[in-house]
């Protein structure tokens, strides 16, 4: 810990008041909630990733409140990024587990109440868990950056009313609206364009996905994460694959390497996940006992009578904090007793989530703190509570489709509430640095998870019925590792435990080659998570990614790695615009596709389709070397 450092000056002092938590505010910030939730699952459900909305939401909101009304302070615009960003974290909490229910066949669909209640108790109990370590983890930790709430106070700060941020994002809007609709819409571009060629046994994949909203997820992430998942995809199918082969005759080379990645190569994937869970748990044992440690003095600091301390200090009551617990783990407990049908199962379920759920709330926070939330490992603290789970009810003689569900119900609320915590501590971080009520916007933040999370589940049952999840348009690859990974322990399917190994001997090796390279000083760290992914996911979907993270470094003037600089590149908002457009458009397809209604296509050819992802390639390097910072309007 650094205490050098000196005392954060905010940008509103304390003993200034301006207008906060308004109704246009919250009523801004709700459907920015449901909005930005709804891209980041379609996301999520197509790449496996999700993407910080914190910055665009920053600037809608600005062009919103200061550009269209002529009105609004940056404590109200801090308000709505904070209920915005929370909607998108609990859109990866709920794709990465819920659809495992549906998968594994426990549900026809997703059913409404199960699927709303998964997202709000675990969305809810993230956020109570993490405010009493706002104190220990935010405040008294200068050497803790997180650096998606110092970029997003930056654009605050900046107080744009429109300009290029607006134009970036809206041109990027647009742009991967048109796009997505030539992929899903019209067929015109073919997605992904590959093949693979057979020598003797062996087999070689070739391919990329035609997708500008992964072009953008490289270019946010930079070259370094991208190149991670890279380096991940090689190993797994320009490595892996050939060497396992398995070639017969009539059979065609690319049904040979897509049956060999889902039956045995991706769960390397699943080995190296569970080592960098573990491991990241380690590397943040002193950040957990000081969260606990803070939980001892939080009713000294945070009373139920007059609070003497000055408002950028004050926290929501201790009184509060431990009603909405308490609310919070009965209704969990009285959920798990209408999924399972069994009080003691439900008993024992509700207590392994309280203890998993604090266990990674208090990881997910200071790894937010480290690294940022977007490159927080939760699939692999996920992994860890489902195995946790997994472990208990097996031990105490619990099996069959009561287990599965039990398993699967501890995983999706640990999964929202260490999605949440993140996001959370990123806003907090905001907060102090522009000079917020944490009090409010800790308010805000429950708001923020209660009115998007009964958005989720009509959501996850359009875009399963338009596409199917779990199948090649949208592939959800954590529910489809939960579901296999939970059928494994109570159910008649097998599981490659000697690829699990491998992967786990990976993980090893890259925390050691990790250790080596921050001894020496090396800028580049060899982080396992991003590898992990990478390994677990198909390679057409590392390719736009690794291209759009090679963009950033070459062509953009601002991929210095000073995390400072990233919220005012006009490269991230453009990729913004390119995500939620895409988003959007899949989303929109899915109605009339449920409806039984289809486009004409009109038969792309992977000759067009490259041409056309490779001019707004070309154009997004552009705009990295034209785009500097962004300027006020």
């Amino acid at each position: 810990m650094n205490a050098s450092r000196p005392p954060i000056e905010p940008y509103v002092p304390p003993q200034k008041s301006i207008p906060e938590v308004t109704a246009v505010a919250l009523l801004l910030g709700g459907v920015l909630s449901v909005l930005m939730g709804a891209a980041n699952a379609y996301l999520g459900l197509y790449a496996g990733m999700t993407v910080s909305a914190s910055i665009p939401a920053a600037v809608i909101s600005m062009s919103i409140l200061r550009g269209i009304l002529r009105r609004g302070t940056i404590l109200e615009n801090n308000i709505v990024q904070t209920m915005a960003s929370t909607g998108e974290s609990l859109a990866a909490g709920a794709i990465f587990t819920v659809p495992a229910l549906v998968l594994i066949g426990a549900w026809q669909d997703f059913e409404f109440w199960p699927t709303t209640m998964i997202v709000l108790l675990g969305g809810i109990l993230g956020i109570v868990f993490m405010v009493p370590m706002r104190r220990a983890l935010i405040v008294e930790r200068p050497d803790l950056v997180y650096p998606e709430g110092v970029a997003c106070s930056e654009v605050l700060i900046v107080g744009e009313e429109g300009g290029s941020g607006v134009r970036s994002i809206a041109g990027g809007l647009g742009m991967g609206a048109v796009f997505k609709f030539l992929v899903s819409g019209i067929h015109v571009i073919q997605s992904p364009v590959e093949g693979a060629i057979a020598r003797g046994r062996s087999v070689l994949y070739m391919g990329s996905d035609m997708s500008v909203a992964l072009l953008a997820v490289g270019y946010i992430v930079d070259l370094p994460i991208a190149v991670l998942v890279m380096l991940g995809g090689t190993i797994s199918w320009l490595i892996a694959i050939p060497l396992i082969g398995g070639v017969e005759a009539g059979v065609a080379p690319l049904d040979v390497v897509w049956e060999l990645w889902s039956t045995e190569v991706r769960y390397m994937g699943v080995g190296a996940m569970m080592v960098g869970g573990l491991y990241s748990i380690w590397k943040v044992r002193k950040g957990l006992v000081a969260g606990i440690a803070g939980l001892q003095a939080v009713k000294r600091k945070i009373g139920d009578g007059p609070d003497e301390r000055v408002r950028t200090d004050r926290d929501m009551s201790f009184g509060w904090l431990v009603g909405i617990f308490l609310i919070t783990v009965f209704a969990t407990f009285a959920f798990y007793d209408y999924l399972v049908g069994s009080l003691g199962v439900a008993a024992v379920t509700a207590a392994i989530m309280v203890i998993a759920a604090f266990l990674f709330v208090a990881v997910a926070t200071y790894i937010a703190g480290l690294v940022g939330s977007s490159n927080s490992p939760v699939s692999g603290m996920t992994i860890c509570a489902l195995l946790i789970a997994a472990g208990t009810l097996l031990g105490l003689g619990i099996r069959g489709e009561s287990a599965i569900l039990a398993t699967l119900g501890v995983a999706g609320v640990v999964c929202c509430a260490a999605c949440t915590a993140g996001d959370v501590a990123q806003d907090l971080k905001t907060g102090q640095l522009v000079g917020a009520t944490p009090a409010r916007q800790q308010w805000t933040e429950i708001l923020g998870a209660v009115i998007p999370a009964f958005f989720f589940a009509p959501i996850l049952s359009l875009l399963h019925r338009a596409y199917g999840i779990g199948t090649e348009s949208l592939r959800a690859p954590q529910a489809v590792l939960f579901a296999s990974l939970t059928e494994g322990f109570f159910g008649d399917a097998r599981l490659p435990w000697n690829m699990i190994l491998i992967g786990v001997a990976i993980g090893i090796g890259l925390i050691v080659l990790d250790r080596l390279l921050e001894r020496s000083g090396s800028s580049f760290r060899a982080h396992v998570m991003p590898v992990a992914v990478g390994i677990y996911l198909p390679l057409a979907l590392a390719v736009p990614i690794f291209l759009g993270g090679l963009i950033r470094r070459v062509f953009g003037k601002v991929s210095t790695g000073a995390r400072t600089a990233d919220s005012h590149d006009a490269g991230i908002l453009f990729g913004s615009g390119l995500i939620a457009g895409e988003a959007f458009i899949g989303i929109a397809l899915a109605i009339p596709i449920t409806l039984g209604y289809e486009l004409p296509s009109l038969g792309g050819h992977w000759t067009v389709s490259l041409l056309i992802f490779g001019a707004i390639a070309a154009l997004y390097a552009s705009l990295a070397g034209r785009s500097g910072r962004v300027a006020r309007g």
